[in-house]
């Protein structure tokens, strides 16, 4: 009996290592896909709850699905309220598993005929490039899965007859409570419900407990994923942290309506279930757990708005710290992590554009202030971006991350500029420059009012081409009035020195616009007509 017992728990432990190779090889396989449908689909909580349960199904992790939110919403692609949306659906896409397990596992039996496949798939992996490679991967996990669960239901059947429902807490309020409590420890044990509901299934294909004991262990392991959710999300950023409670909170309230469904569910099951039918019991089992996650989406979807306020007035942001969002618990998801520096370097160049026009605006104010968060930042970002290297997969998330790094780049840049006080000066006072600083000045503003980067890059693009003939103008005309002593000769310094300043400061502005929008709209990131390295040497 011992080595039964040992046989049924390497069977636990045969599913979870396909599970994980089956998402490892669906997330690999998908690339970046998942991440642009999140982003182009999810307009309102509603399509963000279709999308989170689509791509949870897709790629058969409602963790990464969780994670991409998060960074969405570090990013400002999605609104918190959106991002809650795609966490409620993950609920509904994780049912999917429990699904394939009940129809093919107990349904079809088809767990014999994984172990051949298992070899093909393992050869395709070893022989196969690229996305040939990745799907073989993906279907070496899925035959784990089910060799897991064949492995499972062996190691249990010496247990038919011996352990029984009698052995288990009866069907009673507090019954019931005990059996949830029992499928809480199960999943926290094994850190994943999807393999919590199969033993679940596998215990009740044996005999071992009955259909509503089963259901109310269900609702214990659904409520249970939530509860690392919030231990990963302690220490963690403020979004992280909001959506680890709203998931919580959310699972907790659906897990009250699952329990207050247990006794109808209970007397349909005993009238539309057959014993003597293999996997009806497991089938009805995996439509419990389906139907209350989808009623509780149903039933949150309308308030969400009012929910995520809620949240957020019980987890406010953490401050006005520009590097709020660099939660080093999002570096295993590359692509979050680039979401996060994404939002982090776009609040950072707003601040300093916004600080770049004051202090021209207003020669006789601090020009410095302000500043120091923002160097802050940057530096924060730079040993972010270095995190995210080092895990970085190039065929994924090159890109994005090449953007990233321009980016920051031209921050750095520009910030050195803005410390440039004297140049800053002359540009405020010196008449010469009044009307090419007022189109800089207005420029600025309007992309920190806007922030359409699109219109920016356009904009500044102009302006950029029109100071280089303004640059050649003023210069000319400078050194012409030095000479002729309308001028002297630390003026004439100070102006040309502003004016390659004001041209400097609209091309860098023009390329993070330019490559910010790449960062944050998710797309692949398009040339110019010429390199940034071919473009600077209109600056010297």
């Amino acid at each position: 009996m011992i080595a039964n017992l040992a046989v049924a728990i390497g069977g636990i432990g045969l599913f979870l290592i396909g599970m994980l190779i089956l998402t490892d090889g669906l997330k690999s396989l998908v690339g970046n896909s998942q991440r642009r449908l999140m982003a182009k689909c999810t307009n309102s909580s509603v399509t963000g709850a279709a999308t989170g349960a689509f791509v949870t199904a897709l790629i058969q992790s409602s963790s990464a699905t969780t994670v991409t939110a998060v960074g969405f919403v570090g990013a400002g692609l999605l609104t918190f309220s959106q991002a809650l949306g795609i966490v409620f659906g993950a609920n509904i896409g994780t049912t999917l598993t429990g699904w394939m397990v009940a129809l093919i596992g107990f349904k079809l039996e088809l767990g014999a005929v994984a172990l051949p496949v298992l070899l093909f798939a393992v050869l395709v992996k070893f022989f196969g490039k690229g996305r040939l490679a990745l799907a073989g991967w993906s279907l070496a996990g899925f035959c784990l899965i089910f060799i897991g669960l064949d492995t499972m239901q062996d190691g249990m059947e010496v247990f038919r007859g011996v352990v029984t429902p009698d052995d288990f807490p009866a069907d009673t309020f507090f019954g019931r409570l005990q059996l949830v409590a029992i499928g809480v420890a199960i999943t926290l044990a094994t850190q994943s419900s999807s393999a919590g509901v199969a033993t679940a299934m596998v215990a009740l294909g044996s005999g071992a407990i009955s259909l509503p004991q089963a259901a109310a262990m269900v609702i214990g392991m659904d409520v249970a994923t939530s509860f690392t959710a919030v231990l990963a999300a302690i220490g963690g950023s403020a979004a992280m942290r909001q959506t680890g409670f709203a998931h919580l909170v959310y699972n907790v309230l659906t897990g009250f309506l699952a329990f207050c469904l247990l006794t109808p569910f209970a007397t349909l099951a005993t009238h539309f279930t057959d014993a003597a039918t293999p996997g009806s019991g497991q089938l009805a089992l995996v439509a419990f757990h389906s139907t209350f996650n989808t009623l509780g989406v149903l039933l949150v979807l309308p308030v969400t708005g009012l929910f995520a306020r809620l949240i957020l007035w019980l987890i406010p942001e953490d401050g006005a710290d520009l590097a709020r969002r660099l939660d080093t618990r999002l570096l295993p998801d590359t692509g979050a992590a680039t979401d996060a520096l994404a939002g982090t370097l776009t609040e950072s160049a707003l601040t300093l554009l916004g600080q770049l026009r004051r202090s021209i605006e207003a020669p006789l104010g601090d020009r410095a202030s302000g500043l120091g968060p923002i160097q802050e930042a940057l530096v924060k970002s730079e040993r972010y971006a270095a995190d995210i290297q080092a895990r970085l997969d190039p065929s994924v998330d090159l890109g994005r991350f090449t953007s990233a790094l321009h980016t920051l780049d031209h921050l750095r840049r520009l910030y050195h500029r803005a410390t440039q006080s004297q140049r800053i000066a002359t540009i405020a006072r010196d008449p010469a420059l009044r009307e090419v600083s007022a189109k800089f000045v207005t420029l600025l503003a309007d992309l920190c009012r806007s922030q359409d980067l699109n219109a920016a890059e356009r904009d500044f693009d102009i302006l950029r081409k029109d100071l280089r003939d303004e640059r050649h103008r003023i210069r000319e005309a400078a050194t012409l009035n030095a000479a002729a002593g309308l001028l002297s000769v630390d003026d004439t310094i100070n102006r040309l020195d502003s004016i390659r300043w004001l041209h400097r400061s609209t091309y860098h502005v023009w390329r993070i616009a330019h490559h910010l929008g790449d960062l944050t709209a998710l797309r692949t990131p398009h040339k110019v007509a010429a390199s940034d390295a071919a473009l600077e040497a209109e600056l010297d």
